[in-house]
């Protein structure tokens, strides 16, 4: 019984180990000298304009999650897809009337502003 624990104790030794390396041979080869460009909190050469713990506006949320609402029913998609010539005349009338709330959902938020950034 306890011969089949062993793979799994190798594998968790071989994880740490590697860990372990990693880390040491990362300090190995560090470099010494701090750059003053390094130390700032953006490193795309360009200087900040305000605090990075600003507030942000409700319309970034917004349009974050109706990115996420309207990604996530797409997913739904790729299943129908996998099975469609098995639902026939069915399959593709649910999801044409899917798709069509789908289309009434991005139209409303469209209209209300909710996709404009300013």
């Amino acid at each position: 019984m306890l011969d089949s624990y062993i793979p799994i104790l190798l594998f968790v030794l071989v994880a740490i180990g590697f860990a372990i390396f990693t880390l040491m041979f990362a300090s190995l080869i560090k470099a010494e000298r701090y750059n003053k460009v390094k130390l700032e909190p953006y490193e795309c050469g360009i200087e900040p304009e305000t605090d990075a713990r600003d507030r942000y506006g409700i319309r970034y949320y917004l349009v974050a999650m109706l990115f996420v609402i309207f990604d996530v029913e797409t997913v739904f998609l790729f299943p129908w897809a996998v099975i469609m010539d098995e639902l026939a005349l069915f399959g593709l009338i649910e999801m044409v009337v899917f798709l069509f709330i789908l289309v009434v959902g991005y139209v409303y938020a469209w209209r209300k502003g909710a996709l404009e950034w300013t």
